[in-house]
Parts: structure tokens; C-alpha cells; sequence
């Protein structure tokens, strides 16, 4: 077997996408987080597939940045708002990137456990499993400005 080999993600790193995916839904205008959550660890574990979530992904953590995104929403779009380029606005945004901003953001306000370039660095590479334009590095460049700004202190250790 190559060490070249991709390697299956972690439990938080499939909490983190499949938290993605409920957000993105969540935006849609399909049900409120809660019934989202729900229906993921209920329904949706085990499924194949974009619409699913593994198994064994990290469930306190998936529910914590789905309902703590949907809880901090405003918040969370004028951290990203602030964070982006002159040119840019929320509204231009595509819908699926600004879950993985929101989701990323949320980390970096609001889970101090999680150091800023681990949050930067799993949410970069969830783009990576959607994109393979330029969205990775947009996710970059907007969430290392959002760390900059609210946790500069634990970018320097």
C-alpha cells in the first residue's frame, strides 16, 4: 500500500462536513436546525454520498457547529462580511461557501479548544471536496483574516 494513499477522514473532520452539508440545507429554508440535526443522527448517519454522515463522526461536535451557527448567524455573516475583500459581498458569496465560512467562523469565535489553524485548515480542505477552483484559497484567504482579527494571540504560539 502506498503511502500516497488518501487517508480516510477523521470523526471530527466528518463531523465538520457533514455539519456543512446540514448548514448549507439550513440555508435552503428546509427546517430549522434542530430538525436538521436530528434528522443527520438519526436518518442521514451512515448514508453514502453527499447527503450523508459517517458513523462514526464526532456528534457532540456536529451538533455544536450546526446549532451554534444557526444561533450566531448575524454575528458570524459580519465577521465574514468584514473579512472580505473591498470587492466583495455576502450576496455574491456562493451559498455552499458561506457555510463553510459560517461553519469556520463559528470555530474560530466560539470554539477556543480548537486552535485557529486547525479550524482554518479543516474548513479549507471541506472546499477542497466541493472545488477544485479557486474557493479553497478564497476560504483561506477570508478565514485566516477572521482568525487575524478575533484570535491573533493563539496564531503566534
Amino acid at each position: 500500500m502506498s503511502d500516497d494513499a488518501p487517508k480516510a477522514p477523521t470523526r471530527r473532520q466528518a463531523a465538520r462536513l457533514a455539519a456543512v452539508q446540514a448548514l448549507y440545507q439550513w440555508q435552503e429554508g428546509q427546517d430549522d436546525p434542530a430538525a436538521i440535526v436530528e434528522q443527520f443522527l438519526n436518518v442521514r448517519t451512515g448514508e453514502a454520498g453527499e447527503g450523508g454522515m459517517r458513523r462514526d463522526a464526532d456528534k457532540p461536535l456536529f451538533r455544536d457547529v450546526v446549532v451554534g451557527t444557526a444561533a450566531n448567524k448575524e454575528e458570524l455573516e459580519q465577521t465574514v462580511t468584514g473579512a472580505l475583500a473591498k470587492d466583495w459581498t455576502w450576496a455574491r458569496v456562493d451559498r455552499l461557501v458561506r457555510a463553510i465560512l459560517m461553519a469556520g467562523t463559528y470555530e474560530l469565535l466560539h470554539r477556543k479548544d480548537v486552535p485557529p489553524r486547525v479550524a482554518i485548515n479543516e474548513y479549507v480542505e471541506i472546499a477542497h471536496a466541493f472545488y477544485d477552483q479557486g474557493e479553497p484559497t478564497f476560504v483561506n484567504s477570508v478565514l485566516d483574516r477572521v482568525a487575524h482579527q478575533a484570535r491573533a494571540a493563539d496564531l503566534t504560539r
